[in-house]
Protein backbone atom coordinates (compact mmCIF):
# COMPACT_ATOMS: atom_id res chain seq x y z
CA UNK A 1 0.00 0.00 0.00
CA UNK A 2 3.07 2.26 1.03
CA UNK A 3 4.24 1.63 -2.38
CA UNK A 4 1.11 2.60 -3.84
CA UNK A 5 1.22 5.89 -2.67
CA UNK A 6 4.80 6.74 -3.52
CA UNK A 7 3.50 5.86 -7.21
CA UNK A 8 0.68 8.10 -6.89
CA UNK A 9 2.39 10.67 -5.36
CA UNK A 10 5.02 10.50 -8.43
CA UNK A 11 2.45 10.58 -10.80
CA UNK A 12 0.53 13.65 -9.47
CA UNK A 13 3.89 15.01 -9.56
CA UNK A 14 5.34 14.18 -13.01
CA UNK A 15 1.83 15.57 -14.16
CA UNK A 16 1.89 19.01 -12.86
CA UNK A 17 5.84 19.25 -13.25
CA UNK A 18 4.82 20.00 -17.03
CA UNK A 19 3.08 23.18 -15.61
CA UNK A 20 6.29 24.22 -13.72
CA UNK A 21 8.39 24.09 -16.87
CA UNK A 22 5.83 25.75 -18.87
CA UNK A 23 6.05 28.54 -16.53
CA UNK A 24 9.19 28.87 -16.07
CA UNK A 25 10.30 28.41 -19.06
CA UNK A 26 11.38 32.05 -20.12
CA UNK A 27 12.73 33.06 -16.60
CA UNK A 28 16.43 33.01 -16.12
CA UNK A 29 19.12 30.07 -15.85
CA UNK A 30 19.41 30.61 -11.85
CA UNK A 31 15.48 31.22 -11.11
CA UNK A 32 14.24 28.49 -13.55
CA UNK A 33 16.59 25.77 -11.76
CA UNK A 34 15.58 26.75 -7.96
CA UNK A 35 11.98 26.98 -8.79
CA UNK A 36 12.51 23.61 -10.50
CA UNK A 37 14.51 21.77 -7.89
CA UNK A 38 12.39 23.37 -5.35
CA UNK A 39 8.95 21.47 -6.79
CA UNK A 40 10.64 18.08 -6.03
CA UNK A 41 11.73 19.16 -2.60
CA UNK A 42 8.54 17.95 -1.11
CA UNK A 43 8.10 15.20 -2.85
CA UNK A 44 11.57 13.74 -1.77
CA UNK A 45 10.25 14.24 1.90
CA UNK A 46 7.09 12.75 1.17
CA UNK A 47 8.50 9.52 0.31
CA UNK A 48 10.91 9.64 2.84
CA UNK A 49 8.14 9.90 5.18
CA UNK A 50 6.44 6.72 3.49
CA UNK A 51 9.34 4.68 3.75
CA UNK A 52 9.59 5.66 7.27
CA UNK A 53 6.25 4.25 7.16
CA UNK A 54 6.77 1.45 5.31
CA UNK A 55 10.01 0.03 7.27
CA UNK A 56 9.96 1.25 10.72
CA UNK A 57 7.22 1.51 13.50
CA UNK A 58 5.55 5.47 13.90
CA UNK A 59 3.72 3.93 16.23
CA UNK A 60 6.96 3.66 18.51
CA UNK A 61 7.50 7.52 18.39
CA UNK A 62 5.09 9.80 19.31
CA UNK A 63 1.75 10.66 18.15
CA UNK A 64 2.60 14.22 17.58
CA UNK A 65 5.55 13.54 15.19
CA UNK A 66 2.93 10.73 13.72
CA UNK A 67 0.38 13.77 13.03
CA UNK A 68 2.50 15.97 12.35
CA UNK A 69 3.59 13.72 9.19
CA UNK A 70 0.27 12.85 8.10
CA UNK A 71 -0.70 16.28 7.92
CA UNK A 72 2.23 17.50 5.84
CA UNK A 73 1.26 14.62 3.40
CA UNK A 74 -2.18 15.68 3.17
CA UNK A 75 -1.24 19.09 2.78
CA UNK A 76 0.88 18.90 0.03
CA UNK A 77 -1.09 16.55 -1.98
CA UNK A 78 -3.96 17.86 -0.96
CA UNK A 79 -3.23 21.00 -2.72
CA UNK A 80 -1.73 19.81 -5.67
CA UNK A 81 -4.85 18.31 -6.52
CA UNK A 82 -6.42 21.37 -7.40
CA UNK A 83 -3.50 21.88 -9.72
CA UNK A 84 -4.35 18.55 -11.45
CA UNK A 85 -8.25 19.45 -11.82
CA UNK A 86 -6.56 22.62 -14.03
CA UNK A 87 -4.27 20.87 -15.93
CA UNK A 88 -6.62 17.92 -16.56
CA UNK A 89 -8.93 20.86 -17.79
CA UNK A 90 -6.96 21.93 -19.93
CA UNK A 91 -5.89 18.35 -21.29
CA UNK A 92 -9.40 17.61 -22.31
CA UNK A 93 -9.57 20.54 -23.95
CA UNK A 94 -6.92 20.35 -25.80
CA UNK A 95 -8.28 16.79 -26.63
CA UNK A 96 -11.71 18.21 -28.06
CA UNK A 97 -9.89 20.44 -30.27
CA UNK A 98 -8.10 17.91 -31.67
CA UNK A 99 -11.39 15.92 -32.51
CA UNK A 100 -12.69 18.95 -33.87
CA UNK A 101 -9.72 19.30 -35.94
CA UNK A 102 -9.99 16.57 -37.59
CA UNK A 103 -13.67 17.05 -38.71
CA UNK A 104 -12.77 20.59 -39.36
CA UNK A 105 -10.01 22.68 -42.00
CA UNK A 106 -10.99 26.21 -40.96
CA UNK A 107 -8.50 28.15 -39.22
CA UNK A 108 -9.31 30.21 -36.00
CA UNK A 109 -9.16 33.88 -36.71
CA UNK A 110 -6.16 35.02 -34.79
CA UNK A 111 -6.41 37.66 -32.04
CA UNK A 112 -4.92 41.33 -32.24
CA UNK A 113 -2.18 41.52 -29.54
CA UNK A 114 0.50 39.51 -27.80
CA UNK A 115 -2.08 36.78 -25.87
CA UNK A 116 -0.79 34.66 -23.40
CA UNK A 117 -0.90 31.02 -25.20
CA UNK A 118 -4.31 29.09 -23.40
CA UNK A 119 -2.09 26.07 -22.00
CA UNK A 120 0.32 28.68 -20.89
CA UNK A 121 -2.58 30.62 -18.83
CA UNK A 122 -4.03 27.23 -17.41
CA UNK A 123 -1.09 26.24 -16.33
CA UNK A 124 -0.15 29.51 -14.26
CA UNK A 125 -3.83 29.30 -13.13
CA UNK A 126 -3.03 25.55 -11.64
CA UNK A 127 -0.11 26.61 -9.85
CA UNK A 128 -2.10 29.25 -8.04
CA UNK A 129 -4.93 26.96 -7.60
CA UNK A 130 -2.27 24.79 -5.53
CA UNK A 131 -0.91 27.33 -3.17
CA UNK A 132 -4.21 28.60 -2.04
CA UNK A 133 -5.27 25.71 -0.32
CA UNK A 134 -1.88 25.25 0.72
CA UNK A 135 -1.58 28.81 1.87
CA UNK A 136 -4.76 28.67 3.97
CA UNK A 137 -3.40 25.32 5.68
CA UNK A 138 -0.12 26.28 6.53
CA UNK A 139 -1.96 29.69 7.88
CA UNK A 140 -4.42 27.78 9.77
CA UNK A 141 -1.60 26.11 12.07
CA UNK A 142 0.58 29.30 12.14
CA UNK A 143 -2.11 31.57 13.24
CA UNK A 144 -5.20 29.78 13.22
CA UNK A 145 -4.70 27.06 15.72
CA UNK A 146 -4.53 29.46 18.50
CA UNK A 147 -6.51 32.16 17.24
CA UNK A 148 -9.09 32.18 20.27
CA UNK A 149 -12.31 33.68 20.20
CA UNK A 150 -14.87 35.21 22.72
CA UNK A 151 -17.90 34.05 21.84
CA UNK A 152 -21.21 35.49 24.07
CA UNK A 153 -24.72 34.14 24.35
CA UNK A 154 -27.29 35.58 26.28
CA UNK A 155 -30.14 33.11 26.86
CA UNK A 156 -33.83 33.52 28.71
CA UNK A 157 -34.98 30.80 30.22
CA UNK A 158 -38.76 31.66 32.12
CA UNK A 159 -38.49 29.57 35.13
CA UNK A 160 -35.00 30.91 35.97
CA UNK A 161 -34.96 31.91 39.73
CA UNK A 162 -34.45 34.94 40.56
CA UNK A 163 -31.11 34.83 42.20
CA UNK A 164 -29.76 33.48 39.05
CA UNK A 165 -30.83 36.52 36.73
CA UNK A 166 -27.58 37.09 35.25
CA UNK A 167 -25.20 34.39 36.07
CA UNK A 168 -22.78 34.10 33.88
CA UNK A 169 -21.66 30.86 32.56
CA UNK A 170 -17.99 29.77 30.64
CA UNK A 171 -17.72 27.18 28.59
CA UNK A 172 -14.62 24.97 27.05
CA UNK A 173 -15.05 22.01 25.30
CA UNK A 174 -12.43 19.70 23.31
CA UNK A 175 -9.05 20.66 24.75
CA UNK A 176 -7.50 17.51 23.52
CA UNK A 177 -4.15 18.09 25.19
CA UNK A 178 -2.00 15.50 22.94
CA UNK A 179 -2.52 17.71 20.03
CA UNK A 180 -0.99 21.11 21.68
CA UNK A 181 2.41 22.70 20.38
CA UNK A 182 2.39 26.30 21.66
CA UNK A 183 1.87 26.07 25.29
CA UNK A 184 2.16 29.78 25.80
CA UNK A 185 -0.87 30.37 22.85
CA UNK A 186 -2.45 27.94 25.11
CA UNK A 187 -1.90 29.63 28.71
CA UNK A 188 -3.28 32.62 26.83
CA UNK A 189 -6.40 31.02 25.73
CA UNK A 190 -7.01 29.94 29.41
CA UNK A 191 -6.10 33.64 30.76
CA UNK A 192 -9.07 35.21 28.04
CA UNK A 193 -11.26 33.04 29.90
CA UNK A 194 -10.73 34.28 33.44
CA UNK A 195 -10.66 37.47 32.12
CA UNK A 196 -14.50 37.24 31.73
CA UNK A 197 -14.82 35.98 35.03
CA UNK A 198 -17.87 34.07 34.57
CA UNK A 199 -19.54 32.42 37.83
CA UNK A 200 -19.13 28.99 37.01
CA UNK A 201 -17.38 27.06 34.41
CA UNK A 202 -18.62 24.24 32.48
CA UNK A 203 -15.93 21.75 30.36
CA UNK A 204 -17.91 19.33 27.88
CA UNK A 205 -15.28 16.73 27.51
CA UNK A 206 -12.25 15.08 25.10
CA UNK A 207 -9.73 16.62 28.00
CA UNK A 208 -6.76 14.20 25.76
CA UNK A 209 -6.63 13.01 22.09
CA UNK A 210 -6.34 9.04 23.89
CA UNK A 211 -3.82 8.78 26.56
CA UNK A 212 -4.10 10.63 30.27
CA UNK A 213 -0.54 11.58 30.07
CA UNK A 214 -1.06 13.54 27.55
CA UNK A 215 -1.96 16.12 30.12
CA UNK A 216 1.34 16.27 31.94
CA UNK A 217 2.48 19.34 29.87
CA UNK A 218 -0.50 21.65 30.20
CA UNK A 219 -1.56 20.39 33.95
CA UNK A 220 -0.22 24.22 34.86
CA UNK A 221 -2.01 25.65 32.88
CA UNK A 222 -5.75 24.44 32.80
CA UNK A 223 -5.32 23.85 36.66
CA UNK A 224 -5.52 27.25 36.92
CA UNK A 225 -9.16 27.57 35.55
CA UNK A 226 -11.59 28.41 38.64
CA UNK A 227 -14.67 29.97 39.28
CA UNK A 228 -16.87 30.99 42.25
CA UNK A 229 -19.62 28.69 41.47
CA UNK A 230 -17.44 25.96 40.32
CA UNK A 231 -15.69 23.90 37.23
CA UNK A 232 -17.91 21.12 35.93
CA UNK A 233 -17.03 18.49 33.50
CA UNK A 234 -17.64 15.90 31.57
CA UNK A 235 -16.04 12.77 29.30
CA UNK A 236 -15.92 13.23 25.43
CA UNK A 237 -15.42 10.21 23.46
CA UNK A 238 -11.66 10.35 22.92
CA UNK A 239 -11.38 10.55 27.25
CA UNK A 240 -11.75 6.49 27.05
CA UNK A 241 -9.16 5.49 25.21
CA UNK A 242 -11.18 3.44 22.62
CA UNK A 243 -8.68 4.62 19.91
CA UNK A 244 -5.50 3.87 20.91
CA UNK A 245 -3.96 -0.10 20.99
CA UNK A 246 -3.37 -1.04 24.60
CA UNK A 247 -1.17 -3.65 25.83
CA UNK A 248 -4.16 -5.13 27.84
CA UNK A 249 -8.21 -4.02 29.01
CA UNK A 250 -5.76 -3.40 32.42
CA UNK A 251 -3.61 -0.91 31.22
CA UNK A 252 -7.29 0.93 29.30
CA UNK A 253 -8.59 0.72 32.64
CA UNK A 254 -6.16 2.14 34.37
CA UNK A 255 -5.73 4.84 31.82
CA UNK A 256 -9.38 6.44 32.32
CA UNK A 257 -8.83 5.62 36.53
CA UNK A 258 -5.70 8.05 35.48
CA UNK A 259 -7.98 10.82 33.66
CA UNK A 260 -10.70 10.58 36.61
CA UNK A 261 -8.07 11.32 38.92
CA UNK A 262 -6.90 14.21 36.55
CA UNK A 263 -10.13 15.82 36.84
CA UNK A 264 -10.16 15.93 40.55
CA UNK A 265 -6.66 17.27 40.79
CA UNK A 266 -7.49 19.99 38.21
CA UNK A 267 -10.03 20.91 40.44
CA UNK A 268 -12.81 20.18 37.78
CA UNK A 269 -15.90 18.83 39.58
CA UNK A 270 -16.11 15.67 36.99
CA UNK A 271 -19.85 14.32 36.67
CA UNK A 272 -20.18 10.76 35.90
CA UNK A 273 -24.04 10.34 34.79
CA UNK A 274 -25.26 12.47 38.29
CA UNK A 275 -25.89 15.95 38.58
CA UNK A 276 -24.87 18.80 41.03
CA UNK A 277 -26.82 21.90 42.54
CA UNK A 278 -25.81 25.22 42.50
CA UNK A 279 -27.97 27.43 45.37
CA UNK A 280 -27.94 31.17 45.74
CA UNK A 281 -30.13 32.84 48.26
CA UNK A 282 -31.85 29.62 49.37
CA UNK A 283 -32.84 29.06 45.49
CA UNK A 284 -31.36 26.47 43.09
CA UNK A 285 -30.62 24.98 39.92
CA UNK A 286 -29.36 21.65 38.68
CA UNK A 287 -26.27 20.74 36.73
CA UNK A 288 -26.53 17.95 35.29
CA UNK A 289 -23.77 15.86 33.62
CA UNK A 290 -23.91 13.02 30.59
CA UNK A 291 -20.64 10.48 30.05
CA UNK A 292 -20.55 10.59 26.60
CA UNK A 293 -23.40 9.15 24.66
CA UNK A 294 -23.72 9.70 20.58
CA UNK A 295 -25.92 8.80 18.29
CA UNK A 296 -24.79 6.56 15.58
CA UNK A 297 -21.46 4.74 16.07
CA UNK A 298 -20.03 7.01 18.86
CA UNK A 299 -19.45 5.02 21.92
CA UNK A 300 -22.82 5.30 24.50
CA UNK A 301 -21.48 5.17 28.36
CA UNK A 302 -23.91 7.79 29.03
CA UNK A 303 -26.88 7.23 31.65
CA UNK A 304 -28.99 9.97 31.54
CA UNK A 305 -31.89 8.62 33.50
CA UNK A 306 -29.13 8.13 36.46
CA UNK A 307 -28.20 11.99 35.92
CA UNK A 308 -31.90 12.84 36.01
CA UNK A 309 -33.14 11.19 38.68
CA UNK A 310 -33.54 13.60 41.79
CA UNK A 311 -33.85 16.65 39.85
CA UNK A 312 -37.07 16.15 38.79
CA UNK A 313 -38.27 19.27 40.77
CA UNK A 314 -35.63 21.73 39.70
CA UNK A 315 -37.07 24.65 37.62
CA UNK A 316 -33.96 24.78 35.14
CA UNK A 317 -31.78 22.49 34.23
CA UNK A 318 -28.64 22.36 32.43
CA UNK A 319 -27.13 19.32 31.07
CA UNK A 320 -23.39 18.88 30.07
CA UNK A 321 -23.00 16.41 26.81
CA UNK A 322 -19.95 16.01 25.08
CA UNK A 323 -21.98 14.63 21.65
CA UNK A 324 -24.64 17.40 20.44
CA UNK A 325 -26.45 14.83 18.63
CA UNK A 326 -27.61 13.58 22.11
CA UNK A 327 -29.92 16.41 22.19
CA UNK A 328 -31.94 15.20 19.07
CA UNK A 329 -31.61 11.13 20.02
CA UNK A 330 -32.64 11.43 23.87
CA UNK A 331 -32.91 14.94 25.35
CA UNK A 332 -35.94 16.29 23.19
CA UNK A 333 -37.45 12.83 23.04
CA UNK A 334 -37.72 12.00 26.58
CA UNK A 335 -36.68 15.16 28.72
CA UNK A 336 -38.60 18.00 28.02
CA UNK A 337 -38.48 19.99 30.89
CA UNK A 338 -34.14 20.23 31.07
CA UNK A 339 -33.75 23.43 29.50
CA UNK A 340 -30.37 23.66 27.89
CA UNK A 341 -28.04 21.15 27.10
CA UNK A 342 -24.15 22.77 26.51
CA UNK A 343 -22.01 20.24 23.78
CA UNK A 344 -18.72 20.13 21.68
CA UNK A 345 -17.61 17.34 19.81
CA UNK A 346 -18.00 18.64 16.19
CA UNK A 347 -15.06 21.21 16.44
CA UNK A 348 -16.90 22.55 13.36
CA UNK A 349 -14.69 20.27 11.51
CA UNK A 350 -12.06 23.05 11.95
CA UNK A 351 -12.67 24.42 8.29
CA UNK A 352 -15.43 26.29 7.07
CA UNK A 353 -16.75 29.91 6.53
CA UNK A 354 -18.50 32.11 9.22
CA UNK A 355 -19.55 35.82 8.14
CA UNK A 356 -22.02 37.57 9.77
CA UNK A 357 -25.04 35.36 9.19
CA UNK A 358 -23.87 32.85 6.71
CA UNK A 359 -21.98 29.67 8.52
CA UNK A 360 -20.98 26.71 6.47
CA UNK A 361 -18.21 23.46 7.17
CA UNK A 362 -18.62 20.40 6.25
CA UNK A 363 -19.61 19.14 9.50
CA UNK A 364 -22.93 20.19 8.99
CA UNK A 365 -23.32 17.64 6.74
CA UNK A 366 -23.08 15.17 9.71
CA UNK A 367 -24.21 16.86 12.37
CA UNK A 368 -27.46 18.60 12.42
CA UNK A 369 -26.81 21.30 15.23
CA UNK A 370 -22.60 21.59 14.76
CA UNK A 371 -21.70 25.03 16.36
CA UNK A 372 -23.64 27.77 18.18
CA UNK A 373 -27.22 28.00 19.82
CA UNK A 374 -29.92 25.86 18.99
CA UNK A 375 -33.66 26.49 19.95
CA UNK A 376 -36.19 23.82 19.97
CA UNK A 377 -39.69 24.71 21.87
CA UNK A 378 -38.64 25.62 25.31
CA UNK A 379 -35.32 23.87 24.92
CA UNK A 380 -31.85 24.94 23.79
CA UNK A 381 -28.59 23.45 22.76
CA UNK A 382 -25.13 25.25 22.66
CA UNK A 383 -22.38 23.28 20.62
CA UNK A 384 -18.86 24.63 21.39
CA UNK A 385 -16.45 24.91 18.51
CA UNK A 386 -13.77 23.38 20.63
CA UNK A 387 -10.52 24.64 22.42
CA UNK A 388 -8.41 22.52 20.36
CA UNK A 389 -7.37 20.47 17.78
CA UNK A 390 -7.60 17.24 16.63
CA UNK A 391 -5.83 15.77 13.22
CA UNK A 392 -4.59 18.63 11.28
CA UNK A 393 -3.14 21.05 13.99
CA UNK A 394 -4.79 23.80 12.92
CA UNK A 395 -8.05 25.64 11.86
CA UNK A 396 -9.48 27.00 8.73
CA UNK A 397 -12.23 29.88 9.00
CA UNK A 398 -13.64 28.29 12.44
CA UNK A 399 -11.32 29.67 15.44
CA UNK A 400 -11.69 27.79 18.41
CA UNK A 401 -13.75 29.05 20.85
CA UNK A 402 -14.52 29.77 24.38
CA UNK A 403 -17.65 30.62 25.25
CA UNK A 404 -19.97 33.03 27.95
CA UNK A 405 -23.20 32.17 28.00
CA UNK A 406 -24.97 34.71 30.40
CA UNK A 407 -28.79 33.20 31.35
CA UNK A 408 -31.46 35.94 31.81
CA UNK A 409 -35.24 35.62 33.47
CA UNK A 410 -37.47 35.80 30.75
Amino acid sequence: MIFIFILLFLAIDYYVFHAVLLVSKNWSDGWKSTFRFSFWVPTLISIAALLWWAFDNPYSYSASLRNWVITGLFTVYFSKFFAVLFLFAEDIQRGVRYVISLFNNNKPAGLPGPAIARSEFLSQAALIAATIPFGAFTYGIISGAHDYRIRRQTVSLPNLPKAFDGISIGQLSDIHSGSFFNKTAVKGGVEMLLKEKPDVVFFTGDLVNNQTSELKDYFDVFNKVKAPMGVFSVTGNHDYGDYHKWESTDAKAQNFQDLLRAHKELGFDLLQNEHRWLEVDGERIAILGNENWGAGRFAKYGKLDQAYEGTEEAPVKLLLSHDPSHWDAQVRQNYKDIDMMFAGHTHGFQFGVEVGGFKWSPSQYIYKQWAGLYKEDNQYLYVNRGFGYLGYPGRVGIPPEITIVTLKRA
